[in-house]
Formats: structure tokens, sequence, C-alpha cells
């Protein structure tokens, strides 16, 4: 090892990384944008996270002092409503009386649409054919029409034309029919 003293290998080590940075200054120089700018965008986002760390903090304390309504003065319920509404002005909706037993409840999802509007149903009913298929979707029907013969599909087709006439359907059935006349 050297036998000069501590204090003279630390300056030699000095001067020897002072040349370092000497030799590598044009290369730093050009990241010194790049650095400078990543480091100011580091600060405004740590400045960012104590400021709202600030207002959480600010607003758990402040929940305690506030008093909370029990419902607010905008909000209106259909509870709240009176039981006789004023007359109806010239012009404005006016809403109907109902009773319970004079509504009918349908499941929507399975109710026939006919060009975007639902067409009611006297009562369900079913093809001999294939029991179920009014609530069938397309694709339970696919999977049923390989076992049907072609007058079974001719069947569902005259079915599906006289109710609900969906285009989906009516396409498939009819393609069907083609296929086993073809074979």
């Amino acid at each position: 090892m050297s036998s000069l003293p501590f204090p003279v290998r630390v300056a030699a080590g000095l001067v020897v990384t002072a040349v370092e940075e000497a030799r590598d200054l044009p290369r730093t120089v050009a990241g010194l944008p790049i650095t400078a700018v990543s480091r100011v965008l580091q600060l405004s986002m740590r400045a960012q996270q104590v400021v709202t760390e600030l207002a959480i903090k600010g607003d758990s304390a402040l929940d305690g002092a506030r008093p909370v309504e029990e419902a607010p003065s905008w909000a209106r319920f259909d509870d709240d409503l009176p039981d006789t509404l004023p007359p109806a002005r010239p012009g404005t909706w006016e809403r109907p009386e109902l009773d319970d037993t004079s509504l009918e409840y349908t499941d929507l999802a399975s109710t026939p649409r006919v060009n975007g509007h639902t067409k009611p149903r006297a009562a369900e009913q079913s093809p001999a054919t294939l029991p179920g298929y009014e609530s069938m979707t397309i694709a339970q029907l696919r999977g049923k029409l390989r076992s049907l013969s072609v007058d079974e599909v001719a069947d569902l087709l005259a079915f599906e034309e006289s109710h609900a006439n969906r285009p989906p359907f009516v396409t498939m059935l009819t393609n069907r029919i083609a296929t086993l006349n073809a074979q």
C-alpha cells in the first residue's frame, strides 16, 4: 500500500474524479435539460401528493365538526309526496292513478320485439314441435335444429312468422329448411 498520508490520498482521488467528470462533461451537458425537467416534474408530483394528503387529513378532521343532515333539503322521495296531488296545469304531465290489481308484470327479456317495440302476448304458447321454443335464444334454437325434420322446422317457421316474427329466427329457420332440402 501507499505510505502517503490519508489527506494526500483523498486529495489525489478528488483530482482524478474531477478529471473524469471533465471528460464526461459534453455527454452530461447534453442530458442536463432532460434531467432538470425530470427533477422538476418529480418535485411537482411530490408537492401535489403532500397537498392531497393534507386535504384528506383536513377533511377527516372537519367531518366531526360539521353536522350531517338526516335528509338533504334538495332530496325528494316518493314517501315524501302527499297522498293527493294538486290538479295538473294544462300542458303538464298528469300522474295516472293505478291500483296494484291492474298491473301486469312481464319478463321483458323474453317478450318478443317487433321493430324495436315490445309485442304483448295473449298467453304463453309453444309449438307442439318444440316445447319452450318461444323463450329460446337463437343459440339454443341452433343447438336443437339438427334433431328436427324438414316438416318440424317448417312448423316452427310458420309459428315464428305468425307470432313474434323475429328476423334472426326466421332467417335461421329458412336456411335450415334449405339445407335439409338440399341433402
